[in-house]
């Protein structure tokens, strides 16, 4: 049958919060302190993606007529 190795679904990659490596567990981070941080991080809106503003007056040029 087989010899009681299991082969890994995936290579351990380094943790995003502190570089360590991932566990199984808690992947792609090496523990559950380093999940809550960046579950934190999310929660908190430290994570955004960038939005410029746009001038009032750039609406007028946009020509909807057809």
């Amino acid at each position: 049958m087989t010899d009681g190795k299991v082969t890994p679904l995936r290579k351990a990659q380094p943790c995003p919060e502190c570089g360590r490596p991932s566990t199984r567990d808690s992947y792609p981070f090496c523990s559950e302190r380093c999940r809550g941080v960046d579950l934190n991080r999310w929660l908190n809106g430290g994570y955004a993606i960038p939005v410029t503003e746009v001038e009032d007056n750039q609406d007028d040029d946009f020509d909807d007529r057809g």
